[in-house]
């Protein structure tokens, strides 16, 4: 398995948001110092989207808007580049985790919120689609919020579905999470928005680290089933910083 990270991504000031959690000083040290130290897994460095690769999912008039902003741009471009990156690496045989920010799974074709910019995950399956690598994708949010965005982006291609598990508490987020996996449809790539805001300190408070794991394992398992394990994330939420990265690695050694 393999991470794509981009040491642009510790530079916090792409943001003008006060209150944009996303781009907290520091908010990817952690994950990193755990993929790559403690978890040992090596990284590719990804580049910028272009801005072709941006259009096939949002309109000319956002991207326009997010231009203008040339801090953001750059950030978001780069994010995007590196999922797209990740959904190349996990075609060619190596599943992939996207450490990134901003993050996407808010951001809709002409519009964003929720501290996203660009649509990361929908972009990577439409470039994937586009350059003739796949017919039909499913995707993973198990993100604290449901991935508006992506399903926004994607709402024109019915071969790509997306699904959100719900759970008041992590026996029954972790049982939905299963039960929806078995039930699955047969498709070229597995992508999964991996946000960590549903943490037992983070915003949902249910899930704890070792559920991580077990999302991942379940998420590798369903991969297996598909026969050619094509498998990526990318980061999303999380915003609990003592913890955010063993979450992350939990999840990665569920993944791999």
């Amino acid at each position: 398995m393999r991470v794509v990270f981009h040491e642009a991504f510790h530079d916090s000031s792409y943001s003008e948001d006060k209150y944009d959690n996303a781009a907290e000083p520091g908010r990817l040290l952690g994950i990193m110092a755990a993929l790559r130290d403690e978890g040992g897994y090596g990284v590719n460095e990804p580049e910028p989207a272009t801005r072709d690769d941006l259009l096939r999912g949002h309109s000319e008039t956002y991207v326009a808007d997010v231009e203008s902003k040339p801090r953001l741009f750059a950030m978001a471009s780069l994010a995007t580049g590196a999922a797209i990156l990740a959904s190349d690496l996990a075609m060619r045989g190596e599943p992939a985790f996207a450490c990134v920010r901003p993050p996407g799974h808010h951001a809709s074709r002409s519009s964003a919120w929720g501290h996203c910019t660009f649509s990361n995950v929908a972009l990577a399956l439409l470039w994937l689609r586009d350059t003739g690598l796949i017919r039909s994708a499913l995707v993973v949010d198990f993100d604290q919020h449901t991935g508006n965005g992506t399903q926004d982006v994607l709402k024109g291609w019915p071969e790509a579905q997306v699904f959100n598990p719900y759970g008041d508490n992590a026996a029954d987020y972790l049982r939905t999470l299963d039960e929806g996996l078995q039930h699955a449809p047969q498709v070229d790539i597995l992508a999964v928005s991996a946000g960590f805001d549903g943490y037992i300190h983070d915003l949902g408070r249910k899930l704890a680290t070792e559920d991580y794991f077990t999302i991942g394992r379940l998420l590798q398992a369903y991969a297996i089933r598909l026969g050619h394990q094509h498998r990526f994330a990318v980061l999303e939420g999380g915003y609990y910083l003592p913890d955010l990265g063993k979450n992350a690695l939990a999840f990665c050694r569920g993944f791999e």
